[in-house]
This record gives structure tokens, sequence and C-alpha cells, in this order.
């Protein structure tokens, strides 16, 4: 099948695409970029063949191959199943860490088409736009290619507000999956993660924009970045914007954080090799009524742990302040085949500001479990009065 699509209707926001200029005048003089992407299971190549025929990689080989001059550097920060309010947590350490020239946000099958992630998102953003540096972002939104869905509204306008280009493939390659003319199979065996040449598809859109700045064929509006300029209030209340990620103390990052009190609850301090060894540097528990407790400072409090498709599995109680009439059910118990999920639970939103306690606890245990319960980091955010 001839897998044609209108690029020009991919481009969802030309914005101002000053910075991204100034990465293309830097590379064509020559000198050392990275070339830097945050997202899920698409953006970490999931259903690629191989890494080097996932969207992102392609679109640093066409960085590579438009400016042979320049030195590159790949840096992939995508995690499947994960969110952008797992992504602002993080973003620091996985990737601006590496001090990347040119990023890509994609979060857009990730996250639900809630205020919630509107805001997540927004901070994900606000932290990367404010990188010393002045990196240059391009946001982009992929869809789920049975119904085109995606958070691509909510995502879109904080884009907008921030004035960020955007590409979309909800306006390029789904009109062509819903009237026929790209069988879904053809691009993708699940309706969402890309086969190779899914991949291919989602990488022509981001490139076909770049080349159209390249080419100054889109200048965009190019005030919003201009030197000196600050960026503009948030949209939302944007408590997402500092959230940090509690782990244990033989993690790298967790220099000036406290640690919890253990009552049961063992650290793992197995050294993590990839970002997306996501169950590492966190505590392990296995009998009922094992608690750890933390003291988190924020507004904004959440809790990661490991759903195991391993079963039967324990389940926990997470509880805020000794609040336990609003106790969170953490189920490690994963009915899914395709493997161990790195799931998150929102404890607190938008709660009182200051210092609360998170305490975790075994509630449910079997004689048969067939691993512990895995407790992979606390995250609190909205610590500094922006509520």
């Amino acid at each position: 099948m001839n897998m044609q699509i209108d690029l020009e209707k991919g481009i969802a926001n030309v914005g101002d695409v000053s910075r991204i200029r100034e990465v293309m005048a830097r590379a064509k003089r020559g000198g050392r970029l990275v070339i830097g992407f945050i997202g899920g299971s698409i953006t970490q190549g999931s259903l690629s063949s191989t890494p080097q025929t996932c969207y992102a990689y392609r679109v640093y080989t066409w960085w590579k191959e438009t400016f042979p001059q320049a030195e590159f550097v790949y840096c992939n920060a995508g995690i499947g199943g994960t969110t952008s309010e797992f992504g602002a947590a993080r973003v620091g350490t996985d990737l601006l860490a590496e001090r990347p020239d040119f990023v890509i946000v994609e979060f857009s099958v990730n996250d639900e088409s809630t205020e919630h992630f509107k805001e997540t998102y927004e901070g994900l953003v606000r932290k990367i736009l404010g990188a010393a540096w002045n990196p240059a972002v391009l946001l982009v939104h992929n869809v789920f290619y049975h119904n085109g869905a995606n958070a691509q509204m909510m995502h879109a306008a904080i884009g907008r507000h921030y004035d960020l280009p955007s590409v979309s493939m909800q306006s390029s390659i789904y009109p062509e999956v819903v009237a026929g003319r790209i069988e879904n199979r053809a691009i993708t065996p699940d309706d969402l993660h890309p086969n190779d040449e899914g991949h291919a598809l989602v990488a022509s859109v981001i490139t076909y924009f770049l080349e159209q700045v390249r080419s100054g064929k889109l200048t965009g509006s190019n005030t919003s970045f201009a030197p000196g300029a600050k960026l503009p209030a948030p949209l939302t209340k944007n408590a997402y914007e500092d959230s940090v990620r509690i782990r244990n103390a033989a993690a790298p990052d967790m220099a000036g954080l406290q640690q919890p009190t253990l009552d049961g609850f063992t650290p793992d301090e197995t050294a993590q090799n990839e970002i997306t060894d996501c169950f590492r540097y966190g505590w392990t528990a296995k009998k009922t009524g094992d608690a750890i407790t933390f003291l988190a400072e924020g507004s904004c409090i959440a809790v990661q742990y490991r759903k195991s498709v391993k079963l039967p599995a324990p389940a926990a109680l997470a509880v805020v302040d000794d609040d336990t009439e609003h106790a969170v059910r953490l189920d490690a118990n994963f009915d899914e085949t395709w493997g161990d999920k790195l799931e998150l639970a929102t404890l607190l939103e938008h709660g009182k500001e200051g210092r609360h306690t998170v305490t975790i606890r075994l509630a449910e245990t079997h004689e048969d479990d067939a691993v512990p319960f895995y407790l992979v980091s606390v995250i609190a955010a909205g610590r500094r009065g922006r509520d």
C-alpha cells in the first residue's frame, strides 16, 4: 500500500521557531548538539523492530544527515506506560542532565484528556523551557488509530500558551486510516504502537516540519523566546513544575531529600543501568503490616509501585496524614500479559500545602505470593506556594 499523507496537515501549531532555528544555526556551524526525547512507549520505540527504526532515532538521523558537519548525541528518555506527571518528576535526571539542545515532548496518548494532565504537562514543559541553556521544544501529538483519541486538546492549550511548535498524527495520519487509504494494520498491530512503517510515518511528519523551518518556509512568530523574554505566567495552578521523586538513598539524585522510616520495608540498592529499569532504588516488603512512612513537602502527592503479572501479589494501603477514611489501595496484581507495569496513584491533589506524612502499609498478602510488594517512589509537588 502506498502510504502517502498530507504532511502539511500535520503542523498543528507553527509557534515561535526561533529556538529551533538557533539550534540549526549552531549545527550548520559545526559543533556538539544533543537531540532529546521524552515520552511514553512510542518514544521509547515500542514495536519498532530495532532501536534504529523508531521515530525518535529517525528524527535524530535527520539531524545527522542534514547537518553532517555537526556532532550529534541521541538522548531518548522515553519510558513505556508513563505520563507527563512522572515526566515532570524525572525530566531533570533523565533528560536535562544531558543538556539537550532540541527536545521532543510526546505524552498525548499516555495522558488522559483532563485538567490534571493539562497541569502536569505544563509543569514538564516549563521545566524544559526554563533550562538555563534555552533548549528548543517541539510538541508531538500521537493518536489512537481506532478512534482518534488523545490528549491533544489539553496539551495544545499549553502549546499555544507558550507559543510552542507542535505536530499532530491526529490531523495527518489518522484521517488516512479513517478514509481507508492507509490500513491500520499496515502501520500498527494494536491501534496505538506503530510498527516500523508507522514509526516512519510519524518521523516524516516531524522531519517535514523541521525541513520547513530549515528552508525558511516557516518563520513563526519569533517573539515568545526573544532574548531576555520571560516565560508567561502559568496557565494552570502549575504545582508540578517543582515536583520531585523520593527514592532510597542509593539513588544518585537523593542528596538533601529526607529518607523514610522503615518498618518491615527493605531498600533495593540494585544499580539502575537504564532509565527503563524502572524497578530500582525503591523498597520491598512481604508481610502483612510491613510499613514505610515518608515526610513529603507539597500540596500534591503520588506514589509509584509495581503491578506484577506474576500472581498472586500483595496489596497495600496508602494513607496521608493518618486519614484512614481516604486510604488509597495499591493492588500489585496486574491481570495482563505484556509485562509488569509502573503504576502511579494520586494520594493528594491540591491539598493543604506543607509537610505531610505518607504511610504505605501492606494490607493483604498470600502464602504463595509470587513477588514482594515493590514501592518505586513517592512524588511530591506544589512545594513553593503556587497553588
